[in-house]
């Protein structure tokens, strides 16, 4: 890939995506279980981010909703850090960016199934990725990349 911006919706459902123009690459957010807890799997996120060598990072600030339990909130900050480690540790600039910025721009509801529609408008050649509901995240990931792809030029 050339100029290749990587856009991560954060979270253990979340999925992390590289847009360079022209080719979209989606990946699953890597976990596994430890003490049967769903847990980010930092090595393969290191390695999935360095085999794609992106020139700059998208990542969805983490927000902290009052519905979600404690150990939501904590996992969602821990997140939020991993990929700024992991960034700073591959020395690829990044920008945290509020929900609300980047679905503005993209016309993205919050709705998760609008959401996966607004995706499929905006990639239409790959809307079989987020086919399922439990895929939003691969869709708010491309678009997140896409956004991305916008604001750096």
């Amino acid at each position: 890939m050339k100029h290749c911006i990587m856009g991560v919706d954060i979270g253990m459902g979340g999925a992390i995506s590289f847009y360079d123009g022209d080719e979209l690459l989606i990946y699953d957010m890597p976990t596994y279980k430890a003490d049967n807890v769903n847990t980010l799997d930092v090595l393969r996120i290191s390695d999935i981010v360095r085999f794609n060598e992106p020139t700059l990072a998208y990542v969805e600030k983490a927000m902290l909703i009052p519905i979600n339990g404690k150990i939501s909130h904590q996992k969602l900050g821990i997140a939020e850090g991993a990929f700024k480690g992991i960034l700073c540790a591959l020395k690829i600039p990044y920008t945290i960016t509020p929900p609300r910025t980047w679905k503005a721009a993209m016309k993205c509801p919050a709705n998760k199934n609008l959401s996966r529609m607004r995706a499929s408008e905006l990639f239409p050649n790959e809307a079989h990725q987020w086919r399922l509901k439990e895929h939003d995240g691969r869709a708010e990931a491309a678009m997140i990349a896409l956004y991305g792809f916008r604001e750096a030029k």
